[in-house]
């Protein structure tokens, strides 16, 4: 097959297309790199905000259209896929939709279904980025995406798209429910890729400190639940000074964070989360454990009855101090939960098995 994926979360599209590629198919990216994260890619969208950023951005973008025809599938990352208003994609998603056999949308983040599922009465979620229990969570972050994605051209752009394309994949068990009760005839869920690096996993001797890392990106801290996350961290810092220690990552490249990960023992990550995002998987390919979210609901969507490797954490700031000072009186399992962080990703998320998952769905479109 050609195919077309067309931005980028956290490295998903490049995996994906490196697992597609052991197949034998033929594949171009096409994204920014994810900002700052510089993610790999083949065709580099990458847009300037200067007071002519926006119309250069824009003629890039035109320009490049005529390549992106003839495609067998054309993917996109979010409704939000290139870096321009919601009125400016759509007819861009039109023209490719048109010039190419198929075309998939990804339920990878923040969309208008996400938001709506979970704003709205009942709650769909126990917990999530926007509510614990009946409760909403009201911050800067929530409050302007909320406002973003809900009546506006790009919940429009969303409903569009969810519409008329030929499928819809969900890489978290949270966005497969948000899509599932509007889409469910074209939705599916593949767990998201991520290659396990064998020939670097350094499982934990317990004559050492523990190693906990968490990453920050400032923007999203609050939103991410990373604040309660990290003030959990400090207290267990502070309480267990000769047990462990806190490494911490601030907005910085991938390849630096991806480093970062390898000298650590234990991530925090997601503290709203019901499912791993690529961080986690990250962590766990290094044969490391992650603190976060692993509810049932998703490993009964993976149909895995016997694997536990992470630790599942409620938001709360208790809850989170338990589970890690729970770890550190309990030093003799970490390498074996290690153990099963790396058999996890060999399991459900080696990219040439997630590749195959892709191409069985896209063909049955």
């Amino acid at each position: 097959m050609k195919i077309l994926l067309i931005g980028e979360y956290s490295n998903v599209h490049w995996t994906l297309a490196e697992g597609l590629r052991t197949l034998g198919h033929d594949v171009c990216v096409v994204s920014n790199g994810d900002f700052w994260k510089g993610y790999k890619r083949d065709i580099s969208l990458i847009r300037s905000y200067n007071k002519i950023g926006g119309i250069s951005y824009l003629i890039k973008t035109y320009a490049l259209l005529p390549l992106f025809r003839g495609y067998d599938i054309v993917q996109f990352i979010n409704p939000m896929f290139l870096e321009l208003k919601a009125e400016r994609i759509l007819p861009i998603y039109r023209y490719l939709k048109r010039h190419n056999k198929k075309v998939f949308l990804g339920a990878f983040g923040m969309d208008a279904y996400w938001v709506e599922a979970c704003m709205k009465e009942p709650r769909m979620f126990r917990y999530s980025d926007f509510n614990i229990g009946d409760k909403p969570i009201i911050n800067d972050y929530t409050t302007e995406q909320a406002a973003d994605w809900t009546e506006t051209p790009k919940a429009k752009l969303n409903r569009i798209m969810a519409e008329e394309c030929n499928g819809i994949i969900a890489g978290m068990y949270e966005y497969f429910m948000a899509y599932s009760e509007k889409h469910a005839a074209k939705l599916t869920y593949i767990p998201f890729p991520i290659e396990p690096e064998e020939s670097i996993i350094n499982h934990y001797n317990s004559d050492r400190k523990i190693r906990f890392f968490i990453g920050v990106q400032k923007e999203r801290s609050i939103y991410k639940g990373t604040d309660i996350m990290l003030r959990a961290l400090e207290r267990i810092a502070e309480d267990y000074p000769d047990d462990c220690e806190l490494l911490k990552a601030e907005n910085v490249p991938f390849e630096k964070y991806s480093m970062m990960v390898s000298e650590c023992d234990i991530l925090l990550d997601q503290l709203y989360g019901y499912s791993p995002g690529m961080n986690a998987l990250l962590a766990m390919s290094k044969g490391k454990i992650v603190v976060g979210g692993a509810e049932e609901e998703f490993y009964n969507l993976m149909c895995e009855n016997n694997l536990r490797p992470m630790v599942n954490v409620i938001p709360n700031e208790d809850d989170v101090y338990r589970k890690l000072e729970w770890l550190i009186k309990n030093k003799g399992a970490i390498s074996d939960m290690q153990k099963e962080s790396i058999e996890f990703i060999r399991k459900h998320h080696h990219p040439k098995t997630i590749a195959e998952k892709y191409i069985e769905f896209w063909s049955s479109k």
